[in-house]
């Protein structure tokens, strides 16, 4: 008995990514935001009581559901140490050289033998409308029934365009809620762009891949 090997784009419920903004098949949409993190052990006891009350009033206000999503990767290093190399070229001194080259060996030993991780912390926005079923020939009916293909496909690309564009205004403003509630709590917030919504999927499915993660802009 044979099996078809199924893709692994079959059993991820992305259908696209337009704008920055991640299309789901079943016509839902998300946003990403990349949030900045705090130190609780920084600040005094007042200022945590109010960093924690704050965030427990923001989660309590919201009327839609969100989910945060911390993602953990090995930090790479090989830039810094190319930087490195490349000053030794510079050098003049040769003490500044042997210096230079001791730090990188150092460098090297020690992410070696210590896992170096880096934190990133994503907040998923998301919005899915309301589904009104619709006849099959709904298109046919409203061209006529007799119309040209190319016009009854121009026009199903005109309507999804128009539906895109509403569901993404109602998106937006749920963005803007998360964006300004965490801003409130000294959160530093940045929605992911098409480019770093893809590097993100990527990464997260090829988790081999040990390069630098997202930044806030």
């Amino acid at each position: 008995m044979a099996i078809s090997a199924k893709s692994s784009q079959e059993f991820v419920e992305i259908k696209e990514v337009r704008n920055g903004i991640i299309v789901l098949k079943d016509g839902g949409l998300r946003s990403i935001l990349v949030a900045s993190s705090l130190n609780l052990s920084l600040k005094s006891s007042e200022e945590q009581a109010a960093i924690i009350s704050g965030f427990q009033n923001f989660i309590n206000g919201l009327d839609f559901s969100t989910q945060i999503v911390v993602q953990s990767r090995r930090l790479d290093i090989r830039p810094y140490l190319l930087l490195l190399e490349g000053r030794i070229k510079e050098q003049v001194e040769p003490l500044l050289k042997i210096q230079t080259k001791e730090y990188i060996n150092f460098i090297k030993s020690f992410t070696d033998e210590v896992n170096i991780m880096t934190k990133t912390f994503f907040i998923i926005v998301p919005y899915t409308p309301t589904i009104i079923k619709s006849g099959n020939k709904m298109m046919d009916n409203l061209l006529g029934g007799g119309a040209p293909k190319k016009q009854v496909e121009d026009t199903k690309k005109a309507i999804d365009m128009a539906s895109f564009e509403e569901k993404r205004t109602q998106l937006d403003q749920r963005t803007r809620v998360i964006s300004e509630g965490l801003g409130g709590m000294g959160i530093r917030t940045s929605e992911l762009k098409t480019d770093q919504v893809v590097e993100l999927f990527y990464k997260t499915f090829n988790p081999g891949d040990i390069s630098q993660g997202i930044k806030l802009q």
